[in-house]
């Protein structure tokens, strides 16, 4: 005789103010149930993106007492000595992508990349689950708003593989982006986290 056991939906909570963030983590975490708590972490005044992800979770499980994530991402470009790193939202509120576009104007090496930790805290264990997303930074903003778009980058990050920005992506050039890239932080999280 088989035994069927009665599958119970795990659950996480994702402690972040970035509607992008939590659409992004329902839409991975497939078979875990997102629960988003709205508050705003301090971020901590660093280059590193690791160290950042924990501190925020540290903060995080302080004001929620359960296993919960974070998230922190940065974006680097070589041909600018690796700004704005994790300085992005800083970066965004002061010279925008049009800054970045004439920063980069002229310049031949376009490459950036996307890097992101998501760090998981439920009290005693730590794990960070990390990712990198390469490209190039287009020569002009294109696209438009989605529903998916976490940030203003995507109007003119072209992901490896792509001719398009992001912010030009239709539902098929995202199934295919998750297809060919590696999986994301979110993801690794996921795996590791259904297995427990």
């Amino acid at each position: 005789m088989i035994e069927i056991k009665e599958k119970t939906e795990k659950e996480i909570i994702f402690v972040t103010t970035n509607k992008g963030k939590i659409a992004s983590a329902q839409k991975e975490l497939e078979n875990i149930k997102v629960l988003p708590i709205e508050a705003e972490l301090i971020e901590p005044r660093s280059d590193d993106i690791r160290e950042i992800a924990k501190q925020k979770v540290l903060q995080a499980y302080s004001i929620v007492k359960q296993p919960c994530i974070a998230l922190d991402s940065g974006f680097f470009i070589p041909a600018l000595n690796g700004f704005p790193r994790a300085y992005v939202n800083h970066m965004l509120d002061t010279i925008g992508i049009e800054g970045i576009l004439k920063l980069m104007d002229g310049v031949e090496n376009r490459a950036c990349e996307f890097r992101s930790c998501l760090a998981y805290y439920d009290g005693e264990e730590m794990r960070l689950f990390e990712s990198k997303s390469p490209g190039v930074i287009a020569e002009k903003s294109r696209g438009s708003d989605n529903e998916n778009s976490w940030s203003d980058l995507w109007f003119i990050f072209i992901p490896r593989h792509f001719r398009k920005t992001m912010a030009e992506f239709d539902e098929e050039d995202f199934l295919e982006y998750n297809r060919v890239k590696e999986a994301s932080g979110m993801k690794k999280f996921g795996e590791w986290y259904s297995g427990l």
